[in-house]
């Protein structure tokens, strides 16, 4: 589960140089904050041969709200993409633990929400394979999939064109939770090609390419890569922007990995 020297040579420019008698190094600190994502473990329950633990939390809260983690990933990211055919967008519900609740609002935000299934947070992602995601958000877990699907359409913004100035033809899988009319005009206006099975009580039904549908499997295999790391798979933060540096933590994981 730890970084080897060259995995993280790959990214090491990215954190901020550390300067003077500094005993934890930032490759010690990544590999004991990748411990307590993949085992779930509190804090204080860090093995000391990563170093003090409140050390490692301080740095990576530091990390967490400065956008370190989300550049790194984005740099991978830009490494990994190539010729996009197919965008899978779906959401997935994440149990929340008592320890991730009863922080003040003053705090920051707390994307919790309670549902038939008790204090659940969702996890909303646009993935281009099951190893990678393009952009994802979290919403309290009762909120429904389509809005913040649009959101996520909206930050993703209009399909590019190539260098011949041609817009390629890019599918948007999805499952029915997101067959709105609102949400595939939106679809359709930012140039993708929404691959959406209708309702059964839709009086006009349309025709869907069902060879693509089957690609939606992608993103219900990133999901299930992304709750390996138990961090994730329970949510024991109460803030956001520590909840979704994890998320972004993992992705940049796999992406070493790849």
């Amino acid at each position: 589960m730890e970084l080897t020297q060259e995995q993280y040579e790959r990214i090491a420019d990215a954190f901020p140089k550390q300067r003077g008698n500094v005993k934890v190094s930032n490759r010690d600190a990544l590999n004991g904050i990748l411990h307590i994502l993949e085992q779930g473990c509190k804090w204080r329950a860090l093995p000391t041969r990563f170093g003090p633990w409140h050390t490692i939390y301080m740095r990576f809260s530091r990390w967490a709200k400065s956008g370190v983690l989300t550049e790194v990933f984005e740099r991978l990211q830009a490494e990994q993409l190539v010729d996009l055919e197919v965008l899978g967008l779906d959401s997935t519900t994440v149990k929340v633990h008592p320890d991730g609740t009863g922080a003040l609002t003053t705090h920051g935000p707390q994307a919790i929400g309670r549902s038939r299934g008790g204090l659940t947070t969702k996890v909303h992602v646009i993935a281009a394979d099951a190893r990678t995601a393009i952009i994802w958000a979290i919403s309290p877990g009762q909120d429904h999939d389509a809005p913040h699907g649009r959101k996520l359409l909206n930050r993703l913004g209009p399909r590019k064109k190539n260098p011949e100035g041609e817009q390629l033809k890019l599918f948007l899988v999805a499952d029915r939770a997101y067959e709105g009319d609102e949400t595939r005009q939106l679809a359709l206006a930012l140039g993708y090609t929404p691959v959406i099975p209708p309702r059964a009580n839709r009086r006009r039904r349309w025709d869907y390419d069902q060879r693509t549908y089957k690609r939606r499997n992608e993103v219900e295999r990133l999901f299930r890569r992304l709750k390996g790391y138990r961090r994730i798979f329970v949510r024991y933060d109460k803030l956001d922007v520590i909840f979704l540096a994890f998320i972004t933590l993992a992705l940049i994981h796999d992406g070493l990995k790849a």
